[in-house]
């Protein structure tokens, strides 16, 4: 386990819906190895978001162990549970969530300098990342100045900047036309790739999963 970015052992999670209990997840087991990038499918209602916020450790499971680069985290208090996933979790959404009154450089500095970081060191690493995806030139600019995929590539830099252990993305470029979709996303895996990271990536992409090391399937509640 002390090897793997992250591994889940029999997770379950069980919500009560009126009178009774809905199994959203039966006993998830999934080992991600240090750099290795994981597509996770799905039908839509399968539990895949569910299950990317209990590997986030934004949820806690019913039951099973969540262990994030070896730490077991249902050991851990809510202060050591945040602690954990700042210093060891990356998160990429549909929606990018910038704050629209800072630039994109300091969208990414930001989380930088939260986490302790100097304002020149957390600027050189924001500005590295957004040459990396492509965007030096727009570091400037606020998100309603950029298009919907140079936001989402912002958005990527700004989950990398405090180099996280683990990258968690639901659907990525799930808001972006097909052309841009593929432009951003063949950009993120390279980044992540430079960046010698573990990810989980949910997407109902057959295509984008296919450029993945390996695919993970939700169904009815089980991995397979």
């Amino acid at each position: 386990m002390s090897d793997a970015a992250l591994s889940l052992i029999d997770v379950r999670r069980r919500f009560k819906q009126g009178g009774e209990t809905l199994e959203v997840l039966k006993g998830i087991d999934l080992t991600i190895a240090s750099g290795e990038i994981v597509a996770l499918v799905g039908p839509s209602g399968s539990g895949k978001s569910t299950m990317l916020q209990i590997c986030g450790l934004l949820e806690k499971p019913t039951a099973g162990t969540v262990a994030i680069a070896g730490t077991e985290a249902g050991r851990l208090s809510d202060d050591k549970r945040t602690a954990l996933r700042r210093s060891h979790l990356g998160f990429v959404y549909q929606y990018h969530h910038l704050l629209p009154e800072f630039s994109a450089l300091e969208n990414v500095v930001i989380p930088q300098m939260i986490a302790g970081v100097s304002r020149r060191q957390a600027k050189d690493r924001a500005m590295a990342l957004l040459d990396g995806m492509g965007l030096a030139k727009r570091a400037q600019h606020r998100p309603a100045e950029l298009s919907g995929g140079e936001q989402q590539r912002v958005a990527i830099c700004r989950a990398l900047a405090n180099r996280p252990r683990l990258l968690l993305a639901d659907e990525p470029t799930g808001n972006l036309d097909p052309h841009t979709s593929d432009h951003v996303f063949a950009g993120f895996l390279r980044l992540v790739r430079d960046e010698g990271l573990a990810a989980l990536i949910a997407t109902h992409n057959p295509d984008l999963a296919a450029r993945m090391d390996r695919t993970v399937r939700l169904n009815e509640g089980r991995l397979s």
